[in-house]
């Protein structure tokens, strides 16, 4: 790979995004400061933080596979090859999330994968990890960077993976109009523990996302290595029922026992989780603008975070890295047109990921309880069996493939009016006219390019 000219990139931000980003330009001959306001994760003093799981899909996992680390995640990674649905009576339902057995989501840890992305950060020998330095300020007249502790620090170049709350996205703000906004849902989450079983065995089956849809509200549990469960409580902020009103263990318990009967026996620390565990916020973040000239850019949450209901965040994060540096590779190293190109061809397909989150949180809460439901995806598997040239369901397209967001959305569109057709009036797969889809899937939806399909 052919060296870039040197730079002094600053990075603000050493979680997921911010830890990629370095490895992949100093991979490139790049040298990198990594600004980060918390103790270094991997140290004694760090804090507990999230530890909320995260799925690990196609566009993640390629982006991981640019740098080479790929083989080294899925050494703690688990296969989830579907849902598996818990009813307010225990029974359980499965539904696979593709149509073949390979097309599965990966369960990985969050700090163990940060702790992974420093280590490969560092050992480029082009990265410095200053950690404690929690960004206030710019002074861009100066092009310096400035800290709570009071010091500061110059920058060539400043690339914002700082999160949802960016401090740099911030600074930019004061210099220009970013049309930033936040979007908050009124629901928020409550991290929960479901250990391993008195054999010291998974208590759940570690090959499925488990859900526990409740209409207004649900629960979730991923698999970890160590056999236990991180699951998450999905509740209104506020209203009749709500973490409002769980404001202490008679109602928490009592609560637990009318809505997740089975879980209760899986959950013997819920009393200390909810002492613990603060009430987490979800939201949305949209900026009409990322970038400063060529001289500051915002990616991955700091520039369009999303709630975490398509499993996409860290996966539209983590191709924010690969197109980044794609980029940089295309122009030959010009700074100004690859942030330009960076924030015309990713905002769209950032709000495009954004709006499918939000929509798939209705599907997770409420739609998977629904027979019929059940059977229009039943049917989006068997189009896809029969035109998998052409039809592949939205969720597919988004977790399994790695063309862009903005596609998925619009083909999820068509099909689903195709869906719409089909179903009306058949009540099983045997009353469905398939002739009739075969004249609907070939007249409206062209051949998927070659390129969108996953090569890992």
């Amino acid at each position: 790979m052919k060296p870039l000219s040197t730079t002094h990139i600053s990075i603000v931000g050493a979680g997921l995004a911010g830890a990629l980003l370095a490895t992949l330009l100093a991979r490139r001959g790049l040298d990198v400061v990594l600004f980060e306001r918390h103790p270094d994760p991997r140290g004694s003093e760090a804090r507990s933080g999230r530890s909320i799981n995260l799925a690990l899909a196609a566009r993640g996992r390629h982006a991981l596979q640019l740098a080479e680390l790929l083989e080294q995640v899925d050494r703690f990674t688990l296969p989830m090859g579907g849902r598996l649905m818990h009813s307010e009576w225990g029974d359980l339902t499965r539904q696979p999330y593709g149509a073949s057995e390979d097309e599965v989501i990966w369960s990985v840890h969050r700090r163990r994968l940060n702790r992974l992305l420093l280590d490969a950060a560092e050992s480029t020998g082009r990265v410095e990890l200053r950690f404690g330095h929690a960004l206030t300020g710019v002074n861009w007249a100066r092009s310096r960077l400035q800290f709570a502790h009071g010091g500061d620090a110059p920058f060539d170049r400043v690339l914002g993976a700082d999160g949802a709350g960016s401090a740099l996205r911030q600074a930019m703000s004061e210099e220009t109009d970013l049309g930033a906004r936040e979007e908050l849902l009124d629901h928020g989450y409550l991290e929960l523990t479901v250990p391993p079983d008195d054999h010291g065995d998974f208590a759940l089956d570690p090959g499925a996302l488990h859900i526990w849809p409740r209409g207004g509200f649900m629960m979730i549990a991923l698999p970890n290595e160590d056999r236990s469960f991180t699951g998450t409580l999905f509740l209104p902020r506020s209203g009749d029922v709500s973490f409002e009103r769980l404001s202490d263990w008679m109602h928490q318990e009592d609560f637990f026992h009318l809505h997740f009967p089975d879980a209760v026996p899986l959950l013997p620390r819920l009393r200390q989780d909810f002492a613990e565990h603060p009430v987490g916020i979800l939201g949305t973040v949209r900026c009409r603008r990322w970038r400063l000239g060529d001289r500051a850019l915002l990616l991955g949450d700091a520039a369009h975070a999303i709630v975490p209901f398509h499993g996409q965040g860290m996966n539209a994060a983590f191709e924010d890295c690969a197109a980044f540096v794609d980029l940089l590779d295309d122009t030959g190293g010009d700074w100004d047109e690859t942030f330009r190109r960076f924030e015309a061809e990713r905002r769209p397909q950032a709000n495009a990921i954004a709006d499918m989150a939000l929509e798939n949180y209705q599907v997770m809460r409420m739609a998977v309880r629904d027979p019929v439901f059940l059977l229009r995806k039943r049917l989006e598997h068997e189009l896809e069996r029969r035109f998998g040239d052409r039809f592949v369901p939205r969720y597919s397209l988004v977790m399994f493939h790695r063309g862009p967001y903005t596609d998925a959305y619009r083909r999820g569109e068509i099909q689903a009016k195709i869906l719409d057709r089909l179903l009306d009036g058949a009540g099983t797969l045997e009353e469905v006219d398939f002739d009739e889809a075969a004249r609907l899937v070939t007249g409206r939806l062209q051949p998927l390019p070659r390129s969108t399909v996953p090569d890992v």
